[in-house]
């Protein structure tokens, strides 16, 4: 008697897990249509400018973001129809209605979290740990599926035609249609996937099994390429792969340099802040643009820098040294050979 109960009943031990994951999919489309207008490519906070944030060391999805990101129009359009799912999911599983399929909802929305942005998080792994937790929350949803207060559970309870169709328990709730021998290997197969997706991406983002410990979202850090020196022109791109994602790297001087250290070019902070779009050309949604004092570089945005100054043009062939200063202190250099 005791052994029916909780196997019946199973689905009401993981409420909380229900209501609290369920709210916190559900909170990110009230957040960004309700509480503020996250969705508009123009407005202040845009979901795109986040979700270009997670390219630089994305794993696995990288060429999707970056296909999203230089696509304004297709990238809108998909931070629309991913809010809508996480709204949807997450109301769903609150409810209990269709819990097993939303819980592979909340399974996939957390495997792109994971993917995407594991390795964003300046103090706790932040990224990192929604996803994962998420993942092996969505695992358990399903296996469990709703308990007594659930809509689920009303629909079976009142004998709804829906609830006898025999998809119903794999898409709903109740009893999963599992032979008795191999349901504890489903589990433990599922629950030994999970773990190993753990211990993989806490090592690839972090190194957090061995070797040294990193965290991708401290510091700022610029790469530099495609160098150039044509006529009169010092052209660049640069791209901004790690540091923290909420504020920009503030650039205070570009300075171009000979093998001698003498210096060539300089452009101060004054200067970098009056570039306009001649001198700016972005790739991607997140957009390197002049601050009242700098020139802001979000995290995940990469643009071809121009400046045109007489005496290039009068350089003589050989090797230059760039140098790119953000306001901390820390700067980074990239050889050009005119």
């Amino acid at each position: 008697m005791k052994n029916n109960i909780i196997k019946n009943d199973v689905g009401l031990l993981a409420l909380a897990l229900r209501l609290v994951v369920g709210w916190t999919y559900f909170s990110a489309f009230w957040r960004r249509v309700v509480l503020a207008d996250k969705l508009d490519p123009e407005g202040v906070g845009y979901i795109g400018d986040k979700f270009n944030a997670f390219l630089p060391n994305a794993l696995g999805i990288k060429p999707i973001i970056q296909y999203l990101v230089e696509n304004p129009d297709i990238l809108w359009f998909n931070m629309v129809v991913f809010t809508i799912v996480e709204g949807i999911v997450g109301l769903f599983i609150m409810f209990g209605l269709f819990t097993r399929i939303m819980s592979i909802g909340v399974f996939g929305l957390a495997m792109g979290i994971l993917l995407g942005s594991g390795w964003i998080g300046t103090t706790c792994l932040d990224e990192w740990q929604i996803g994962i937790l998420g993942i092996a929350t969505g695992f358990v949803l399903f296996l469990t599926g709703s308990g007594k207060y659930s809509v689920d559970n009303y629909l079976m309870k009142n004998n709804f035609t829906i609830t006898k169709k025999k998809w119903f328990a794999w898409l709903g709730s109740g009893i999963l249609p599992i032979k008795e021998s191999i349901f504890p290997k489903v589990i433990l197969i599922g629950s030994i996937c999970i773990l190993g997706m753990t211990l993989m991406t806490n090592q690839v983002f972090h190194g957090g099994l061995w070797g040294t410990l990193h965290n991708k979202s401290v510091k700022p850090k610029l790469e530099i390429t495609e160098g150039k020196i044509i006529n009169s022109t010092l052209s660049f791109d640069v791209f901004r792969t790690e540091g923290v994602d909420v504020y920009g790297s503030w650039v205070i001087g570009v300075e171009l340099f000979d093998t001698k250290n003498n210096t060539i070019l300089e452009y101060a902070q004054e200067d970098l802040a009056m570039l306009n779009n001649k001198n700016i050309s972005n790739y991607y949604e997140a957009k390197i643009k002049p601050g009242k004092y700098s020139l802001i570089i979000p995290l995940g945005a990469k643009a071809r820098l121009n400046f045109d100054n007489k005496i290039l043009s009068s350089l003589p062939k050989g090797t230059y040294i760039l140098k790119i200063t953000d306001i901390s202190g820390v700067y980074w250099k990239h050889k050009i050979e005119k």
